[in-house]
């Protein structure tokens, strides 16, 4: 479970112009090196990076030829001076576009990228963003984790391929989890580890082993961030190993879902046939090919296998044991954390 402190600093992430996080180098090159056969001669846009930090804008300007990439356009709040990289700031919103390497030194020189100023705020939502939107191919970035719903409903309804970057905690939010169900959306690649954003000078974090300075800038550690995309990828299909025959000792049938409760992943059986409660970690282990997903707890019944609903007879704290899978130990109601439910396509 996060800290307090943790929960406290994401929160803040919440409110405005605290909830800019800027991605590290070494992260996206992580990441984006199981996607190069998907740029191939593609428009990508980079729609919420300030190219004076943004490392996802200098990563696609210096990998443009061996991308192989059509087009880089990213939209931001920018200084009007020509250095891309000024620490001034500014209320100015700009276009930056660049079309690839032009002289031959196989670097995106300032001369090479266009820096067109925008009518409006640069706001992702804006009719101009919009138009570029629908122009790009791919979208990479990281958005704001407060506009996170709002953004991927844009890139679904405009139908864009997609690989962003947001909380371990979107996967409970009833929009993006539909998407998940329905095979629109799922998890990347390197999902594990603690990774370190970039957080203006600003940005108050409690937390002392969460925060560090390198090189004069301020870093903040959020372990529970994970990439988002609809970019197929190999690990998508690999079979997870399972060796755990099923034991109702073990495997403790819920007392309000129709469905067995699994701790860890490591403990789901490979010959169990009906529903399982599985934790939120298990996503990034999911083969739609081996597993089908069913839906979340939650307190509404999305996944169609609730069968019991608390009263205050029950219990003082009925509302929360309706909000996630309960299991009977000892006689007394357990509630576990957040499960999604799964079916094994194939039990053996």
């Amino acid at each position: 479970m996060p800290s307090k402190s943790l929960n406290k600093n994401l929160q803040a992430a919440k409110s405005g112009k605290n909830d800019e996080f800027y991605t590290q180098r070494t992260d996206i090159e992580k990441e984006l090196r199981h996607y190069k056969a998907h740029f191939r001669n593609k428009t990508v846009f980079c729609n919420c990076d300030d190219p004076r930090i943004s490392n996802f804008f200098s990563y696609f300007a210096d990998s443009f030829e061996q991308l192989k990439l059509k087009k880089l356009i990213t939209t931001c709040f920018k200084n009007q001076n020509a250095d891309l990289f000024s620490q001034n700031k500014s209320e100015t919103a700009v276009k930056l576009e660049y079309n690839g390497d032009r002289n031959g030194n196989r670097t995106p020189d300032p001369e090479e990228i266009g820096i067109i100023p925008l009518r409006g705020d640069g706001d992702f939502r804006s009719p101009e963003s919009v138009a570029l939107l629908q122009e790009a191919d791919i979208v990479v970035t990281n958005p704001p984790f407060s506009l996170f719903r709002a953004y991927v409903e844009q890139l679904i309804a405009h139908n864009k391929k997609f690989l962003i970057i947001g909380s371990q905690q979107a996967i409970t939010y009833k929009e993006i989890f539909k998407l998940l169900k329905e095979d629109k959306l799922w998890l990347g690649v390197d999902n594990n580890g603690t990774k370190w954003f970039q957080v203006n000078e600003e940005y108050d974090i409690t937390t002392e082993s969460r925060k560090k300075m390198q090189d004069g800038k301020k870093y903040f550690s959020m372990g529970s961030v994970v990439w988002f995309t609809n970019l197929d990828i190999a690990k998508r299909h690999d079979e997870l190993i399972l060796v755990q025959k099923y034991s109702p000792e073990k495997h403790l049938k819920y007392d309000n879902y129709d469905a067995i409760n699994v701790d860890k992943v490591t403990d789901i059986p490979y010959d169990y046939p009906g529903a399982m409660g599985v934790p939120i970690t298990f996503l990034d282990k999911h083969n739609p090919d081996q597993f089908e997903l069913l839906g979340i707890t939650d307190r509404d019944d999305n996944s169609g296998l609730k069968s019991k609903v608390y009263t205050a007879n029950d219990a003082r704290n009925f509302a929360d044991l309706n909000r996630r899978g309960v299991i009977i130990v000892n006689g007394e109601y357990k509630q576990t954390f957040v499960r999604l439910f799964i079916r094994n396509r194939n039990p053996q």
